[in-house]
């Protein structure tokens, strides 16, 4: 990889910046705030670290001396997904996939649980991702870096696996070959202790494998023996463990850094010993078709190679020869492996990067200039994913429910009230969102569809429909494999703020006939009223699977119309979650609190906290789908001598347990 690419190395001088922390003891509970783990892997750099940065030796890594292990654990499992019939004729379910290389954070005090603001890559286009990688690392700060909560969770529940990331960087970053020896060391066994240690460190953070990528140059022939004895071994152990192993094309057998741009006989050895792996940017059309064809004749798919696109500089605006990847006219040829698509937020300028500028962005990015993958604009130069590759889902199982929350907002809503006035993000909150963004049907004029975050029913966000509708519109929401019961029901809650619409809710119980061909709707009346209404529609009659969810707006008066959906939910039972238990403070300093609880009994979406001010009124502080919580920056209230919190468990259909309570005296 060019070292002109390596901007996340900057990282490293970026933390001089941040707040420096006060080292903490092993074991030992923080009352700071949690960040995401990050680790040599053994021998430490000389001197100091800089400002809010800790050295720390994966090594010597234990869970039982993890002290912010859960707040980084994932509690989400990998949710299984399925393609329907692809929303154009261009898609192709089966053939590339895309694995997306993604700097959250930087390396050092990326906190682990969100922050309190809404300018964050709130990735969502989750459908068309197989596999996102945690990316990051520096010479100055740590070099193996395990994804952090949030993160993971959203990526699970629409049925993306997760890497962490080792990243052995060049010499010109500050790599040092020393740091290739340790992990690669031997114990006397003949094992690699620190790939153990690796498969260990994604079990007890609940995430999916790892992305390895040794670009420190130097080695010898002997030092790519043991990269390939230890790629062997990590994968074998990950296995064991349901985990997996991506190899980045990099170091080649003779243990030098080469970038081959190709499968070839130099890295060939290590992707046999790998799940897959990641072609550098150097490919070319006659590079991509012999390799696709040498992993062919390995005995492996093709697709399991990704051909680097480096989209950090210029995103859709990334010059990109999309014939050698993914033609239209013939079988796709390898993958695809996006390098830093979070610069649909970075290349924003600072005013405006709102969430929904954002959206705007990334929407673009990953449906095409038409804003509709139902429509893909064939004059558009950036052949955006959706015109290629078939989107997933998960949403296969009752209860369901979205309230279409992104994961980020300007304040927090629950029942369409303001309970925090704080902007937020958070990923572990994100639901199951629509994959298909935004396909509408209509004979008239379309109107525009996006995420909003001025107004939600709950959460931060919700979906705004607006325009001079003149013909009825359908609005494609999501696709589903929903067994339908005798009693099974959705409930719709929306709101219409302009104009004058008719609301229908459109279902389906099969398939459309053929790519890009709409879904077999039927359609159900939803009655409106002022302000948020909640509907049921009870589905009677139709029996078997539910395989489409949208909703149909047909103009009722003139003028504009502007329309909000808040909710979705589908079920036939609605339970409500068990209570929380245990909850308390395990440490404090001044406003800075940790809490820990345990789990109540059967399934729960998330956790919500609160504290209850002096006069009743209750204030959100947060959420998360762990045992754990920090808040940070709590002051009394005038008169107040201790402050009441309570925490909820929060079901799938948001539905909330009864609150446990703990008073922390100032």
């Amino acid at each position: 990889m060019n070292p002109t690419r390596r901007t996340v190395l900057i990282a490293g001088a970026a933390a001089a910046l941040l707040p420096s922390l006060p080292a903490q003891a092993a074991g030992k509970a923080p009352a700071g705030p949690p960040y995401a783990s990050y680790w040599y892997p053994d021998s430490l750099p000389a001197g100091t670290p800089g400002p809010g940065i800790t050295w720390r030796s994966l090594k010597s890594w234990r869970p039982a001396d993890d002290a912010d292990l859960a707040f980084n654990a994932s509690t989400v499992p990998l949710a299984p997904r399925f393609t329907p019939a692809p929303a154009n004729p261009t898609a192709r379910a089966d053939q590339a996939r895309i694995q997306s290389l993604v700097s959250f954070g930087p390396t050092a005090s990326n906190p682990s649980q969100g922050s309190p603001t809404a300018d964050y890559y709130a990735l969502t286009h989750w459908a068309y991702i197989d596999e996102l990688v945690f990316w990051g690392g520096s010479s100055g700060e740590g070099l193996i870096l395990a994804p952090n909560a949030p993160i993971v969770d959203a990526a699970h529940r629409h049925g993306v696996p997760v890497l962490g990331n080792v990243f052995l960087p060049p010499v010109a970053y500050g790599g040092q070959l020393r740091w290739t020896r340790d992990l690669v060391q031997k114990d006397a066994a003949g094992r690699y202790p620190l790939a153990a240690k690796l498969v260990e460190v994604a079990k007890a953070y609940g995430f999916d494998g790892w992305f390895v990528n040794a670009e420190t140059g130097g080695g010898d022939p002997a030092l790519g023996a043991d990269m390939l004895g230890f790629l062997r071994e990590l994968r074998t152990r990950a296995h064991a463990e349901g985990q997996r192993v991506t190899w980045y094309d990099s170091m080649t057998v003779n243990g030098s850094v080469s970038w081959q741009g190709a499968l070839n006989a130099q890295n060939e050895p290590f992707f046999r010993a790998a799940d897959d792996m990641f072609v550098d940017f150097r490919w070319t059309a006659a590079k991509l078709d012999a390799s696709g064809r040498r992993a062919e004749q390995l005995g492996r798919d093709r697709h399991e190679l990704w051909a680097g696109v480096d989209v950090e500089s210029n995103g859709w605006n990334t010059s990109v020869d999309w014939d050698a990847i993914v033609p239209r006219d013939r079988s796709h040829v390898v993958s695809l492996g996006f390098y830093r698509p979070e610069w649909t937020r970075n290349h924003l300028p600072a005013d405006r990067r709102t969430p929904g500028d954002f959206h705007a962005a990334d929407d673009r990015f990953w449906t095409g200039r038409s804003l509709d993958p139902s429509r893909p604009d064939a004059g558009d130069g950036w052949r955006a994913p959706a015109v290629s590759v078939a989107d997933r889902s998960t949403v296969t199982r009752l209860p369901f429910a979205s309230v279409f929350n992104t994961g980020h907002g300007l304040r927090w809503y629950e029942k369409g009230t303001v309970t925090s006035e704080a902007p937020w993000n958070h990923l572990g909150l994100q639901d199951r969102l629509p994959s298909r963004r935004w396909v509408v049907r209509t004979d008239g004029q379309r109107p525009t569809v996006a995420f909003d975050f001025e107004d939600a029913w709950h959460g931060g966000s919700s979906v705004r429909v607006a325009g001079d509708l003149d013909r009825p519109a359908v609005l494609d929401l999501y696709a589903t494999r929903l067994p339908l019961a005798r009693g099974t029901v959705v409930e719709l809650t929306h709101r219409t703020d302009a104009g004058s619409v008719d609301v229908e809710l459109a279902v389906a119980t099969a398939d459309p006939a053929t790519p890009g061909a709409p879904p077999p709707y039927t359609y159900h009346s939803v009655p409106t009223a002022g302000g948020w209404t909640t509907t049921t529609v009870r589905l009677t009659g139709l029996k078997g699977t539910l395989h489409a969810l949208g909703v149909r707006l047909t103009p009722a008066g003139g003028g504009p119309v502007r329309w909000r959906l808040g909710g979705i939910a589908v079920h036939d039972t609605a339970p409500t979650p068990a209570a929380p238990s245990g909850f308390r403070v395990t440490a404090a300093s001044g406003g800075d609190l940790r809490f820990a609880w345990n789990t109540g009994p059967g399934e729960m979406r998330h956790h919500t906290l609160h504290r209850v001010l002096p006069d009743g009124t209750r204030r959100f502080l947060g959420g998360t789908c762990q045992r754990a919580f920090f808040a940070g920056g709590l002051r009394p209230e005038p008169g107040e001598t201790a402050a009441r919190f309570e925490l909820r468990a929060v079901g799938e259909l948001y539905t909330t347990s009864a609150p446990v309570t703990v008073t922390h005296r100032w």
